[in-house]
């Protein structure tokens, strides 16, 4: 699909349903690029039409990990060295795209949640 701005409900639902369809598309690949760009509307539209909570993706991840019992050792398979998973539970660096896409199915956490946080 030409995905154009979401202006309205059919448009928005539209492209939420494409987006958790192709959430875990290969990088750098055509669907990759479409999710990009659907998270981008998709964000574009939830700022100017609903008041959604703010959810901070790195306190859902801890939860989920006292939750579960797990340590940030666990941690290294999904998002690298003991270094990284370091500076991500510390707030220093960021969670990109491809981190949120593992966590995702790791935690079975709702995409939604890393849509204000990953880059």
């Amino acid at each position: 699909m030409n995905w154009k701005v979401l202006k309205t409900e059919d448009d928005y639902n539209k492209a939420s349903i494409r987006m958790m369809e192709i959430f875990n598309a290969e990088p750098n690949s055509a669907e990759s690029d479409e999710l990009d760009l659907l998270i981008v509307l998709i964000k574009d539209y939830d700022e100017k039409h609903y008041q959604l909570p703010e959810l901070d993706a790195l306190e859902v991840i801890k939860y989920k990990m006292e939750e579960m019992g797990i340590k940030a050792k666990d941690l290294e398979p999904i998002i690298g060295s003991k270094g990284h998973v370091s500076a991500i539970l510390s707030g220093k660096r960021e969670i990109t795209l491809k981190m949120a896409q593992k966590l995702k199915n790791y935690f079975s956490i709702p995409a939604e949640v890393f849509l204000h946080n990953a880059s």
